[in-house]
């Protein structure tokens, strides 16, 4: 006799739970059209459409008001997802992304815009800078560094001469999973991924497939692609990258380190959007070189010193003069409008040959 009075209170809170969708679409809608509202407003001043501290400033509210039992992180993407959906109404916004679909490059701009951008696959992060700066889209992702193999070289060195800087970044817990048209390990002849995966993953590969080819290609998802194309290829891609290509996840997970991290900078030129406002949480990321003398990279740190300025990264790369020079990429806690960093930069760039500031921004959680 219980089980018809389960099923009848199972009944009644699904009625519960279709009164409840249905106020909150129409609720979602009258938030759209208030959204549509402020886009006629936006583009009558011209102001930029995507303002991403404005969707911190929203996320946050919402998440302080939170009373639960939704945990903040679920209430965080499920208010990214509306903001995003109704920023499409407003003005869809073009991102240029390295592709194919499936890259955590894509991952990490649907993160930072939602799934309602209009995303633009680039087949490198030349493609991605390139359309950045020609205007073909608004904003661009780019992969700038990871926690296990260190600096991603080709977008520091694009960074050098593109007129695009960094208004925010997104941090990536990175899982490689090996892909493959069968489920299992025997016939593997060769593994695809970009190399920074290759390197990553190289302690399990030397363990489980000594043997087999390691091929570098432009994109983890480049490789999950490839390897549906032959039975005894395999991709080290994400679960994303799996379920678009129809693979099967052989083996989850196999990174050499359980927290493998990429960061990932979100690009655009300073008339798309100019820097972001601080936040209390903020990096500025700039490269510099110095005259080659001596004690000359002791004397690029001393204004960081002596203004109190936390310094987070320091990276050399070649300035391909044939002279030995290099530039130097540095990361510096804090935001290029506050009095201590302001000081800082501006003693710093009068020590150097070269002083370029790639962007002032809010740091990823």
């Amino acid at each position: 006799m219980s089980q018809p009075i389960q099923s009848d209170a199972l009944a009644g809170l699904r009625v519960k739970i279709d009164s409840l969708d249905r106020q909150l679409l129409s609720l979602l809608n009258q938030r759209a059209r208030v959204a549509e509202e402020v886009g006629e407003i936006k583009r009558a001043e011209g102001s930029p459409f995507f303002r991403p501290d404005r969707v911190a400033q929203v996320i946050d509210k919402i998440c302080n008001a939170n009373e639960g039992p939704l945990h903040n992180d679920h209430i965080a993407s499920i208010w990214r997802e509306i903001m995003s959906a109704c920023l499409a109404l407003e003005a869809p916004q073009r991102v240029a992304v390295l592709g194919p679909q499936g890259t955590f490059c894509e991952q990490a701009a649907v993160e930072f815009f939602g799934s309602a951008a209009n995303l633009i696959y680039c087949a490198n992060f030349d493609e991605v800078f390139h359309a950045t700066a020609a205007g073909t889209a608004q904003y661009g992702v780019v992969g700038m560094e990871n926690s296990t193999e260190g600096v991603v070289a080709r977008s520091l060195d694009l960074f050098l001469r593109s007129p695009v800087h960094v208004v925010g970044e997104i941090s990536l817990l990175i899982r490689h999973n090996l892909l493959r048209q069968v489920n299992s390990l025997d016939g593997i002849e060769v593994v695809l991924a970009h190399p920074q995966a290759l390197a990553q993953c190289q302690g399990w590969l030397s363990q489980h497939l000594p043997n087999v080819e390691r091929r570098a290609v432009s994109s983890n998802a480049e490789g999950a692609r490839l390897a549906t194309t032959n039975p005894a290829w395999a991709g080290l891609a994400s679960e994303r990258a799996a379920a678009q290509f129809g693979l099967h996840i052989v083996h989850h997970a196999i990174q050499d380190e359980a927290y493998n991290r990429t960061r990932f900078a979100v690009i655009c030129l300073p008339q798309t959007l100019a820097t972001p406002p601080a936040s209390g949480r903020d990096c500025t990321s700039l490269v510099v070189s110095v005259p080659n003398r001596p004690g000359a990279v002791h004397d690029l740190l001393m204004p960081l010193k002596n203004n109190g300025v936390s310094m987070t990264r320091f990276e050399s790369r070649p300035a391909k003069s044939g002279q030995w020079e290099y530039y130097f990429y540095i990361d510096i806690e804090g935001h290029i409008s506050q009095p201590a960093v302001a000081a800082a930069l501006e003693e710093l760039q009068s020590l150097c040959a070269f002083y370029k500031v790639l962007g002032s921004y809010p740091v990823s959680e």
